[in-house]
């Protein structure tokens, strides 16, 4: 008789990875509030605190709406003192109305406590209204001549002009963007971190935009690194790292994952 293969967390999390992406949603999400199953989470936070990290938006402002709509029934069932919401980044790109989504970040989020970090997407764009040109023609082709029509912009028009015709609370909402944040156990960062390297000399290109060795390796990082950036059809849960994108913008679904003591729920929509 065939023995059963035990698969440890790093065999998931690549298994998980190497998935064909059918986008059905991260196992084990709820689509709403009420229906969120709970279990054990490879990190702790502070007896009081909840946090709500949501992966990356990519352009999709209806599921965010939706999403942030399900954080406060969430609240207003099972209150807590300290609640903080906290986005991977990637507010822009690949989705429908990044404009919409930054418009929804600057004027209607939800009154709470929030954090919103940097993607590589932001960056991009970022450093092309500082004047790099290749970062510029790099954003372009990453999904940005559709955010600027999404800004009722010609996707034609000169980079030299983008930034004055852009909403100017919008230009302000992307350069106040945190690059990470530490609370608890818990590393909260748009791509991940480089393996043996303090977390104060991380780099900006690793914090946005890392893939490997962050994504395949299993010694510890000092934290739980929550991140977002690889993207699959399932949220990646191992002892070192819980990866949140879950293909928003690109036919998956907006996921927040929902912490607290030590816990880990998942809303997805």
């Amino acid at each position: 008789m065939r023995r059963p293969v035990r698969r440890g967390a790093r065999t998931r999390a690549a298994l998980d990875a190497a998935a064909i992406p059918t986008w059905s949603g991260p196992r084990g999400a709820a689509s709403s509030a009420g229906s969120i199953n709970f279990v054990r989470a490879p990190g702790w936070l502070p007896a009081g605190r909840r946090i709500y990290a949501i992966g990356d938006i990519h352009g999709c402002r209806a599921q965010l709406e939706q999403l942030h709509a399900e954080i406060v029934l969430d609240l207003a069932a099972r209150p807590v003192p300290a609640p903080l919401l906290i986005h991977l980044g990637d507010y822009i790109d690949h989705g429908p109305d990044s404009a919409g989504v930054i418009e929804l970040l600057v004027s209607a989020a939800p009154l709470i406590p929030t954090i919103n970090l940097l993607g590589d997407h932001e960056r991009m764009l970022l450093d092309a209204l500082d004047g790099d040109r290749a970062a510029a023609t790099d954003w372009l082709w990453a999904g940005g001549k559709a955010a600027l029509r999404s800004w009722s912009l010609d996707p034609d028009l000169p980079r030299e002009q983008w930034e004055a015709a852009l909403p100017p609370d919008h230009v302000a909402f992307l350069r106040a963007l945190t690059r990470m944040h530490r609370e608890g156990d818990y590393l909260f960062v748009h791509a991940g971190v480089r393996p043996g390297v303090a977390f104060e000399a991380q780099t900006l290109d690793d914090l946005v935009s890392i893939r490997q060795p962050f994504l395949w390796t299993d010694q510890p990082l000092g934290a739980i690194v929550v991140h977002g950036h690889s993207s699959g059809p399932a949220v990646v849960r191992t002892d070192n790292r819980i990866g949140l994108d879950t293909g928003a913008g690109m036919g998956g679904k907006l996921t927040c994952a929902v912490l607290e003591e030590d816990l880990i729920g998942l809303i997805a929509i």
